[in-house]
């Protein structure tokens, strides 16, 4: 009896010994995993941190197109907070998955928790307020509050940015500025000066015949209206986007779980 359970204490011995080497080989695994994976979103923002710096500081002018233009303006802005956000996010994971540090896997595991979340609101925020991206809502929204010449309003500056860069006018057509707050500001205008059509000359941008544009002649405005215009542009981005959100948010996820698994499996 003796010997019988001496040798049942020594196979539980070599199957807990065994368990103990597979459970420390896939923490391990799980270790290294999560540091590439987070080596490859700290390469990520620095390039895009490197990439909104260098437009804000570039000497050759490119500042000064950018400056010019409210969208990219704004998107600059927009790539220099997705850039620090990565960095921030792939230091922590490094950090805490090669040194097994639980509180900065605690803080890594939080701070995707609430980009999550937040991801997540912003998709229902979309779907609830679906309605406010019709052509109707825009048209009536143009009609009550574009200036047109007034680049203090943003409202208004952000029309003008859109329409000069995808060389278009109006939500549907140029017709949207008929009994309109443009026109009871601008009374000899048919058009915003922006609905006009450019052509390159020396090197910048000129219009055409500003006066008969702004007198309403369909020979020198743009008549595509903006909303098509938009669409059509962004139609194949769409479904990159939204492609491209699945894989975030699927990744983050993943990201979630290992960092969880990894502070459980730290002694």
């Amino acid at each position: 009896i003796g010997t019988l359970y001496a040798v049942f204490s020594q196979g539980q011995g070599e199957a807990s010994a065994r368990g103990t080497t597979m459970e420390g080989d896939c923490l391990s695994c799980i270790k290294y995993l999560m540091f590439v994976f987070n080596f490859l979103i700290f390469l990520g923002g620095s390039f895009l941190l490197g990439v909104g710096v260098w437009v804000l500081v570039d000497p050759t002018g490119f500042r000064e197109i950018v400056a010019a233009n409210p969208l990219l303006f704004t998107g600059v802005y927009i790539i220099l907070g997705m850039g620090g956000m990565l960095f921030l996010l792939g230091f922590l994971g490094c950090c805490g998955a090669i040194r097994e540090n639980k509180c900065l896997l605690l803080f890594f595991f939080m701070l995707i928790l609430l980009i999550f979340l937040a991801e997540l609101a912003a998709a229902i925020l979309a779907f609830i307020f679906r309605e406010h991206l019709t052509r109707e809502y825009f048209t009536k929204e143009l009609k009550r509050h574009y200036q047109g010449y007034n680049n203090t309003d943003v409202f208004t500056s952000t029309w003008n940015a859109v329409m000069t860069t995808f060389d278009c006018c109006g939500v549907n057509s140029p017709e949207d500025f008929k009994d309109s707050l443009f026109r009871l500001i601008n009374q000899n205008h048919m058009v915003p000066e922006a609905c006009c059509q450019r052509a390159s000359q020396t090197g910048e941008l000129a219009h055409i015949s500003q006066e008969q544009c702004l007198s309403g002649s369909m020979m020198f405005r743009n008549n595509k209206g903006c909303y098509s215009a938009v669409v059509d542009y962004f139609e194949l981005y769409i479904y990159v986007a939204g492609a491209l959100a699945i894989v975030v948010l699927t990744i983050e996820l993943f990201a979630m779980v290992f960092a969880m698994c990894l502070f459980r499996g730290i002694q």
